[in-house]
């Protein structure tokens, strides 16, 4: 069985982007931390086969990811876009912010995850049988 989610291999990548947080990453982690959303419990900083998403709640399959200005560039779009499916591909949830998105109005950031970690448990429980 191949190991997929955090590799032993990433930890010093992972180490290093955690200690290196945009501010926009830390804003967005301070309200993510400690099950602040719906009682979700979130990582950051979390490899997910070749890769290292943001934010991931694994109970929900939910990747959160805040792009800097660097993401506008066509080829890291496209790059982004290849990256995003491959995750996509294993089964997971993407949602993207951009860091002017965190900083400039973080309640909607912060609404718009709430609403889809709604919206995942309310399918999670369906799939389950347990009520929502």
């Amino acid at each position: 069985m191949t190991i997929i989610f955090n590799r032993l291999a990433m930890k010093p990548r992972r180490q290093e982007l955690r200690n290196n947080a945009t501010t926009a990453e830390q804003v967005l982690w301070e309200h993510l931390r400690r099950k602040q959303i719906e009682g979700a419990r979130f990582r950051r900083q979390y490899s997910i086969g070749a890769f290292v998403v943001d934010f991931y709640c694994p109970l929900l399959r939910l990747v959160v990811e805040v792009d800097g200005s660097i993401h506008e560039r066509e080829d890291v779009r496209k790059k982004d876009q290849k990256r995003q499916k491959r995750i996509e591909d294993l089964k997971l949830h993407v949602i993207r912010f951009t860091n002017r998105e965190v900083m400039a109005d973080i309640q909607n950031v912060i609404e718009i995850i709430r609403d889809v970690v709604k919206g995942l448990t309310s399918s999670k429980n369906q799939l389950s049988g347990q009520p929502a």
